[in-house]
């Protein structure tokens, strides 16, 4: 065993998903199911013009969305140049929570609307930068025999604290009718149920993010580029080009992965994004249960990754993601011609059952891939480039809905996706014990 398989305990991996069970809180809570539907459906719902909350919303993210994908490389590349991993995460993830925070203070007033959208957009800005350290912590808590399992493992626990998380705030603070609302009875006025929601996502995020910044030690420098630590804004795009075109010349697997991830986790994003409209539009599921799918499905895709971690190891990333994208497309097949709410339980929980693992097994190949010291820079792209694509499945989910004058048909445009994504990582030859051919990067001048 080597010195590095010695130190990766238990504890550390423990600590290590703890950070994704508590970033559940921004991603469930604040970016998907409360604080963004407060600001669209309450903060905003008064707005004067002709241009609507949802609108101004799509915008935000969609800036957001630009900066992430334009400084992710960099920044990812910094943190391994300069080996301080973790100090960067706890910043981020320090940010992250203020942010959260501070919506506290946007009240149920559309002159709080910017207010709420910028912070908003820059928590999603933090988050997902926060993401490329943390990915890039993989290899410090595994070796290359349990890669896959830890990744599933995190995977795991950011589904199920979102879970936990939302079913606290849902009773105890918006289940019910009235001026008072949930177990605790706060009140509504001026969104401060929602508000109190928000200062709960701040404290849980804080408290579950901590023990990854005492348990795992900061990375070694070694193998990174030393002169990309001291590299400028425009520079670090230099250094970032020449590392692609070297990639590119001495093991072509990488960006070739890149590119097909970006494309099939686009597809399965979009299972997760558009499910809810189907579940209500096209198969007859009440507005309430929908909440009840929604916590199903986070529950099977979570104990969907935990065993295909397994599997993972023993026969490699690359067949568990084909196998859970074949699966998935099946599935998905099966609810272009079904009806009744049903068959979307039966075939919509199987679909959301192959979508973890395909997710974990996609950190774990590129981490196999990735050469010692350059995890940062390449999870950066992992994330720029799943920012790329993230075009194709609401693009493809309308443009199918509109030609055939049908929600359902909408399922074939999220199939394309997959299918699309299938294609292209079949032609990536599968990860080795020895990983990736790159070698560690010269200097820059």
């Amino acid at each position: 065993m080597s010195e590095a398989d010695a130190r990766v305990g238990r504890g550390q991996v423990t600590a290590w998903g703890l950070w994704d069970w508590g970033s559940s809180a921004f991603h469930a809570v604040i970016g998907t199911f409360v604080f963004a539907v407060y600001l669209t459906d309450s903060v905003g719902e008064d707005l004067p013009g002709d241009i609507s909350a949802s609108a101004w919303l799509g915008w935000a993210l969609g800036i957001a969305g630009l900066l992430v994908a334009l400084t992710a490389p960099v920044t990812g590349q910094r943190f391994d140049a300069t080996a301080n991993r973790k100090r960067s995460l706890a910043i981020m993830t320090a940010v992250t929570v203020c942010l959260i925070a501070a919506m506290f203070f946007v009240r149920d007033d559309y002159h709080y609307l910017w207010l709420g959208l910028v912070l908003l957009a820059l928590g999603h800005v933090f988050v997902e930068l926060a993401t490329v350290p943390y990915n890039a912590m993989l290899r410090q808590v595994s070796t290359p025999a349990t890669v896959g399992r830890v990744s599933g493992f995190g995977w795991a626990m950011g589904y199920f604290g979102g879970i936990f998380l939302l079913l606290i705030c849902y009773f105890g603070f918006i289940a019910g009718d009235g001026d008072e609302r949930g177990l605790f009875g706060v009140a509504t006025e001026d969104g401060l149920n929602i508000r109190l929601v928000v200062l709960l996502a701040a404290l849980w995020f804080a408290v579950f993010a901590l023990p990854v910044f005492f348990a795992v030690p900061e990375v070694r420098r070694s193998g990174a580029d030393p002169g990309a630590a001291s590299a400028g804004f425009l520079a670090s795009y230099r250094v970032l080009w020449r590392d692609l075109r070297e990639l590119w010349v001495l093991d072509r697997r990488v960006i070739w992965f890149l590119l097909a991830s970006a494309i099939f986790r686009d597809g399965l994003a979009g299972v997760f994004a558009f499910g809810a409209v189907l579940a209500v539009q096209v198969y007859g599921i009440s507005d309430s249960d929908v909440l009840l799918f929604g916590i199903a499905a986070n529950v099977v895709a979570a104990l969907g990754a935990i065993v295909a971690g397994r599997f993972d190891d023993s026969i490699g990333p690359k067949r568990v993601i084909v196998v859970s994208l074949v699966s998935a497309i099946v599935c998905g097949g099966a609810l272009l011609v079904v009806s009744g709410a049903t068959m979307f339980w039966i075939f919509g929980l199987g679909l959301t059952l192959f979508v973890g693992p395909a997710q974990a097994s996609a950190r774990s190949f590129l981490t196999r891939l990735t050469p010692p010291g350059r995890e940062g820079q390449l999870f950066g792209l992992y994330t720029t480039t799943g920012r790329a694509a993230s075009f194709l499945s609401p693009s493809l989910f309308g443009l199918f809905v509109w030609g055939f004058g049908a929600d359902r048909a909408g399922i074939a445009g999220l199939l394309v996706v997959l299918i699309g994504g299938l294609i292209a990582l079949l032609l990536v030859p599968a990860p080795d014990d020895r990983g990736s051919r790159v070698p560690a990067p010269a200097s820059v001048a």
